[in-house]
């Protein structure tokens, strides 16, 4: 049976700061950035936005051209949840209107977890072929204010419909996984922005990537070039650079870039959107090249802490048919730019307790975060 990723659709904030302005501001030559990082821009939510918005607003988009009574579980992956208890996709459930009868769970381990809530799903669609798994990562990647972090902050949602005969991509059987104890990147309960080992984290990066190929190649007759494309999970995009010429070297064949930077388009622009990251970039993918289908995507998916996974996906025939890369331009294109102190003053403003609160009406996507009522986080669809 083939299984896959059926449609999907994005989301992201309100807001944008280009790196420039942050440039000038810190008295830093823009290339650090640009180059650097590879890095152009990074969404900044408004106050009343947060992961429910944007994972409520990308599974709109998608919903509206899709059957709803057909999903029987929604899986939502985040980096930073809002309750450590009720899963963000309850309140997306409830948002959306969907049926009573769908299972509904939150996953987490860093920026991988969107990886393991898409492969649940197909394992439930592989039991039961006539349902379908909506998936959904969302995260806002918010450091320290001039920490080495900083300008790799950002935020998106992208949102995944998991069905049999899919429309965009089969995923194939068999991935490679790795796990391993390192800490590279952390966020306890008691602080609102992660804590990180900078080259602990590139380390573990590039060693969770060698070590998630060699179990792939060890449990498949797969060489790298059966990989016609590649997409790696991007932090900031020159890690997945790094990531590329690190499997080069390992397996002894020549990568070129050629085969990574489409996947990196949208990411330039949206910042780290941890969960998500991925999955903007096979969108990316997907929506910068014509003549995919039939061609195999290797895609490899990492979290700190660490663990990662490098698995492929096919890509079906007539899949330009089902995308719809306006609506990324729209997100993309639509946010108000801000000023350097205009950032820093949402930044400082942030709000992470659960006392009562109102925000202000600012976004204008179709769902808003209206504020704290008795330590009940507060939604309203519009």
């Amino acid at each position: 049976m083939n299984i896959g990723i059926h449609d999907f659709d994005v989301a992201t904030t309100h807001y944008v700061l280009k790196l420039d302005s942050m440039a000038e501001a810190l008295g830093v030559d823009p290339a650090k950035y640009q180059l650097g990082l590879g890095q152009d821009e990074f969404s900044v939510p408004a106050p009343d936005e947060d992961v429910v918005t944007m994972g409520a607003h990308a599974a709109k988009r998608l919903l509206d051209r899709n059957d709803p009574s057909k999903i029987r579980m929604v899986l939502f992956a985040t980096e930073t949840g809002i309750d450590q208890s009720k899963a963000a996709g309850v309140f997306v459930h409830g948002l959306l209107g969907l049926p009573t009868a769908v299972r509904t769970v939150e996953f987490k381990q860093a920026c991988y977890s969107g990886t393991a809530a898409l492969q649940t799903a197909v394992n439930h669609v592989a039991r039961y072929p006539e349902d379908q798994v909506l998936v959904i990562t969302s995260d806002v990647a918010r450091y320290a204010v001039d920490s080495g972090g900083e300008p790799t902050q950002g935020a998106g949602a992208v949102a995944m419909l998991v069905a049999a005969d899919p429309n965009l991509v089969v995923i194939e059987p068999q991935s490679g996984v790795f796990t391993a104890d390192v800490n590279d990147f952390w966020r306890p309960n008691d602080s609102s922005t992660p804590f990180v080992e900078g080259k602990l984290s590139l380390d573990a990066y590039l060693d969770a990537t060698i070590g998630a190929w060699d179990d792939l190649a060890a449990r498949r007759d797969l060489n790298v070039s059966d990989i016609h494309r590649f997409m790696h999970h991007q932090p900031f995009t020159k890690m997945a650079r790094k990531a590329h010429t690190k499997l080069a070297e390992h397996v002894g064949v020549e990568l070129g870039s050629e085969l990574i930077e489409e996947s990196m388009t949208y990411n330039r622009r949206i910042g780290n959107s941890y969960t998500a990251s991925l999955y903007f970039g096979l969108a990316a993918q997907l929506h910068g090249n014509e003549d995919l289908a039939g061609k195999r995507l290797g895609l490899f998916s990492y979290g700190s802490g660490s663990v990662a996974e490098f698995f492929t996906v096919v890509v079906q025939p007539g899949y330009t048919e089902h995308l719809h890369p306006e609506n990324v331009a729209e997100s993309l294109d639509s946010r108000e730019e801000i000023t350097f102190e205009q950032y820093r003053d949402l930044h400082n403003a942030y709000v992470g307790e659960s006392e009562n609160y109102e925000t202000a009406t600012v976004t204008d996507a179709p769902f808003r975060f209206t504020g704290v009522t008795d330590r009940v986080r507060q939604y309203e669809a519009r």
